[in-house]
């Protein structure tokens, strides 16, 4: 079906010529069928969301440096075989939420938000950003997909305007989490499964999605849709799209980008394991108090 054009009729700026014809062509109708999916982590932000989730935390005295030193190599030792053995997620299944056991609902909104606020806003890329805001502008649907806990990405889809955010589920009971999983980690290919299932409910055709990230990890979730972007890509990553032609955006520069690395690798590790044995210590003690 054609669509109509307003045509206004002005007179010539430069002489006494009868008029001129202004066609103000309307924009693009919106694309239901179409959305992008990002990944949170050195995509949509600079270093790990619960790294920076960790951070205010720790501010908040939830849990000490000690903690944080006695429990990181546990916790990098962890990271390292899961990477090795990557099919083996039995043990990544029982610590992953395991530091919001007993926590209320609400009480992890509030510390997510205002962590956000003070720490995470400041380091989302602008670049990223503005491509997101692009894909809202053009009325497609935009969501966050991460292996973090779902409340983070909430919050942040909330704050930055966006649709929503799927990440990894816990298990809620009278209000309060239980520690355990619902489904499975929003890892690798576990992503790729959620927004094929999104795509199913949502009516969108992937062939029309286009999907960021920064991880070889990402990469079902890239080859899903009809155009995968790799933005601040690692050198696996950066190396498939290279062989894919894939587009390649990178919003790092020299000495800055090997910083904000850190947080997402062994740092983002380090911290995960003191969150989870911090905030175990923090409730040991409130109960003793």
């Amino acid at each position: 079906m054609s669509r109509s054009r307003k045509v206004t009729l002005r007179a010539h700026p430069h002489g006494p010529t009868p008029g001129w014809a202004e066609v103000d062509t309307p924009p693009p109708a919106p694309d239901s069928t179409a959305a992008a999916f990002f990944d949170v982590d050195n995509t949509m932000m600079q270093g790990a969301s619960i790294y920076w989730f960790a951070r205010g935390l720790a501010a908040r005295n939830y849990f000490t440096t000690g903690d944080l030193i006695r429990f990181a190599w546990q916790q990098l030792r962890f990271r390292v075989l899961a990477t090795e053995r990557s099919g083996d997620m039995s043990q990544a299944r029982e610590v992953a939420l395991a530091f919001i056991e007993g926590w209320r609902v609400e009480d992890v909104q509030r510390l997510a938000e205002e962590i956000f606020d003070e720490l995470m806003a400041p380091r989302i890329w602008a670049g990223t950003r503005r491509i997101a805001q692009r894909h809202l502008d053009a009325g497609e649907r935009v969501w966050l997909v991460s292996a973090a806990p779902v409340e983070i990405g909430r919050v942040i889809a909330a704050r930055l305007g966006l649709t929503g955010a799927m990440g990894t589920v816990a298990e809620v009971v009278d209000g309060s989490y239980t520690g355990r999983l619902v489904g499975d980690l929003m890892h690798g290919p576990a992503k790729a499964e959620a927004i094929i299932q999104l795509a199913a409910v949502e009516g969108l055709d992937l062939s029309r999605c286009t999907a960021y990230s920064d991880s070889a990890n990402d990469l079902p979730m890239l080859s899903t849709v009809g155009r995968g972007v790799a933005i601040n890509p690692d050198a696996v990553l950066l190396r498939e799209a290279r062989q894919r032609g894939w587009e390649v955006r990178d919003f790092r520069s020299g000495r800055r980008a090997v910083k904000i690395a850190v947080p997402s690798t062994a740092a983002a590790g380090l911290v995960a394991g003191a969150v989870t044995a911090g905030l175990a210590l923090h409730r040991r003690r409130q109960r003793v108090s």
